[in-house]
């Protein structure tokens, strides 16, 4: 059984008798960017013994995935609260049974903060991490987005957690009044290495991204779709491509009976497109460096948006924008996100050329931002913090 609500197992203990570093990655993305890090990592430091919970990618970089959490992230309040007693609460108390009886020199968490924070604080009371007294260093891979909400977790984090590497060049400063160590490592986007999995075409398809997560997908792939039949009205003859990253996903996607111009293909092999619409994650990031023309759109329950417009302290919901202080991407957020507006926009993104010129411009300074000098890679990071066990 997968997705949240799904029975949490008992985690098989370490493969190898110990394990050197447990990553806990909740969703795709945290699931993809550790894994590049951890594959670094096991090449420059063979014999290593790593565990995960995590996904596939993790699985494939060579770590033991002790549970796949892949399929079973949520986003906003309501699911959140919806599903903590039957798996979130479980999840967790497992995740600390395992590590106070099998000991990993390391615990790096990744992203997901909602998850990783409380576990954190937790090895801490429990005196099983240097914070609390006892021997796992605690990291993590990948701030939460203090800048733009709850800025105080700074402290919090700062008292639990032994060292953070971060992939934007503002964060670093965000932490100056603590005393935790924040490396910048550059972000994975602008490796030498990186693969982009999207790319522009003037001639291609539409891509409709609605997210990794079931949740959001099932909040935001009705209006993509609505937006995409609209804009065909008019007399366009553009096919779209919707990227699912699992099965359970695919499932998502398929409840909702998709016409036959709309095709579901599995995110790998690299595509090439005219215009995107796409929820706020991290595919937005791939679309934008690649100088695709776009506009973002977001909805989630009501629960969940009146808490954001409460807390948030940021005028855009897409990284892109907050890093290029502008809209990149134009913002579509609930109610304002109608097949009409969601029309116009494919429109002026596949007929007006100066709307491609600015994408392309905007998105060479966005590389720039991204491109500053880093202290070290991700997994020179991971090196320098993981200590060695005995074999």
């Amino acid at each position: 059984m997968t997705g949240a609500g799904a029975r949490v197992p008992r985690f098989d203990p370490p493969a190898q008798g110990a394990v050197d570093l447990l990553v806990i990655a909740g969703e795709h993305s945290g699931d993809e960017h550790a894994a590049r890090m951890i594959a670094g990592f096991r090449a420059a430091r063979p014999g290593c013994r790593v565990a995960a919970l995590g996904g596939p990618c993790l699985a494939d970089a060579g770590a033991q995935l002790l549970h796949d959490m892949t399929g079973t992230s949520v986003v906003g309040m309501g699911p959140v609260l919806r599903n903590y007693l039957s798996y979130f609460r479980p999840l967790m108390i497992e995740t600390l049974r395992w590590i106070t009886e099998h000991r990993p020199a390391a615990v790096c968490f990744v992203d997901y903060p909602g998850m990783n924070l409380r576990i954190a604080s937790e090895l801490r009371k429990r005196g099983l991490t240097v914070k609390g007294g006892g021997k796992i260093r605690a990291l993590y891979y990948i701030s939460p987005q203090i800048w733009a909400w709850k800025a105080r977790r700074r402290f919090s984090m700062a008292r639990d957690l032994d060292s953070m590497a971060v992939i934007f060049p503002f964060e670093p400063a965000c932490y100056a009044d603590t005393d935790l160590p924040v490396s910048f490592v550059g972000h994975p986007f602008v490796d030498e290495a990186y693969r982009t999995p999207v790319a522009y075409d003037p001639k291609g398809p539409i891509l409709l991204l609605p997210g990794s997560r079931p949740q959001a997908v099932r909040n935001i792939f009705p209006t993509l779709l609505q937006g995409y039949a609209e804009y065909l009205k008019a007399g366009a003859d553009h096919e779209s491509v919707v990227l699912y990253p699992s099965r359970d996903i695919l499932a998502v996607l398929r409840s909702f009976n998709p016409p036959s111009r709309v095709r579901l293909e599995p995110a790998g092999a690299p595509v090439a497109a005219a215009a995107v619409l796409t929820s706020s994650g991290t595919m937005s990031m791939h679309c934008a460096l690649a100088g695709i023309p776009g506009a973002i759109v977001y909805r989630t329950d009501a629960l969940t948006y009146l808490l954001a417009r409460w807390l948030a302290r940021v005028s855009y919901l897409g990284i892109a924008n907050l890093l290029l202080r502008e809209p990149m991407y134009p913002e579509y957020i609930q109610g304002a996100a109608t097949p009409a507006a969601l029309a116009a926009e494919l429109s002026d993104c596949i007929s007006d050329p100066g709307r491609r010129q600015r994408t392309v411009e905007q998105a060479a300074r966005l590389h720039a931002v991204l491109e500053q000098p880093a202290s070290g890679t991700a997994c020179d990071w991971l090196s320098r913090n993981v200590p060695a066990l005995p074999q």
